[in-house]
């Protein structure tokens, strides 16, 4: 029931009433609290300065000064003077010396001597700027048609066409046992004529039906028959190429 309101010049507020306390319920604090404040702290708090949080603060006296954040040039070292005439040259072998032996070498010099120079490989330039490439890989050399297998048929297109032929012999063996048993018969040009007609025709009616139907599809009933119609279409399509294709079909005779 709705609590009554009296005005204050009500006798009513004379009566003493008892003062209802409603006890508010402990309000939920986590226990990962103090975690999560500890966390903020070391990880946001410390970003606020755009900088490290503690930086060490210069003394007075290294005040800056001018030309101090100038690029400076290393120091250079003492410069070598060569070809001076202060240095003295090693002396002069005389004419009695004995020049110095007993030095070897593991070099070839015979083959040095007759080693025939490696001829640098036949290159293409295609273009002004002097672009250049192998003449081998540049397609001006006749190279594929010079080798031993060129012209052959591969064993992969060999191994598909007999596959081919092996199954167009088992169907051909199939369709004359059952011309021979009766159950299939020869499809004549005019009958097939006719039977593509049909299929265009009525293919040409599911579409027109299908052009028909609603652009929104808000229910289950109008998809399944969208579903529906584009599955005949796609067979009818199927149908109408198996006949186009072959010329020679068989049929079973009911």
């Amino acid at each position: 029931m709705s609590k009554a309101v009296y005005p204050q010049e009500s006798v009513y507020n004379l009566v003493p009433k008892e003062e209802v306390h409603l006890q508010k319920t402990q309000r939920y604090v986590s226990k990962f609290r103090p975690t999560v404040v500890l966390e903020k702290k070391s990880t946001k708090d410390a970003m606020r300065t755009m900088g490290p949080a503690k930086v060490e603060v210069p003394t007075p006296e290294k005040y800056l000064k001018k030309h101090s954040k100038e690029p400076k040039l290393p120091e250079q070292a003492q410069k070598v003077v060569r070809n001076s005439c202060t240095v003295r040259k090693p002396a002069v072998p005389a004419r009695t010396d004995n020049p110095p032996m007993g030095f070897q070498t593991q070099r070839d010099f015979i083959k040095t001597a007759t080693a025939v120079p490696m001829k640098p490989k036949p290159t293409s330039v295609d273009t002004s700027k002097g672009h250049k490439q192998l003449l081998e890989n540049s397609g001006l050399v006749p190279k594929y048609i010079k080798k031993k297998h060129y012209g052959e048929v591969p064993e992969y297109l060999q191994q598909r066409n007999e596959e081919e032929q092996r199954a167009q012999e088992e169907y051909d063996m199939f369709v004359e046992e059952q011309r021979e048993q009766g159950a299939m018969k020869h499809l004549s040009d005019e009958e097939r004529h006719i039977v593509l007609e049909g299929l265009k025709k009525n293919w040409d009616e599911l579409h027109h039906e299908y052009q028909g139907l609603s652009l929104v599809t808000d229910n289950l009933s109008k998809k399944a028959r969208r579903d529906s119609l584009g599955t005949a279409m796609r067979q009818l399509e199927n149908d109408i190429k198996l006949i186009e294709r072959f010329k020679t079909i068989y049929i079973p005779s009911y």
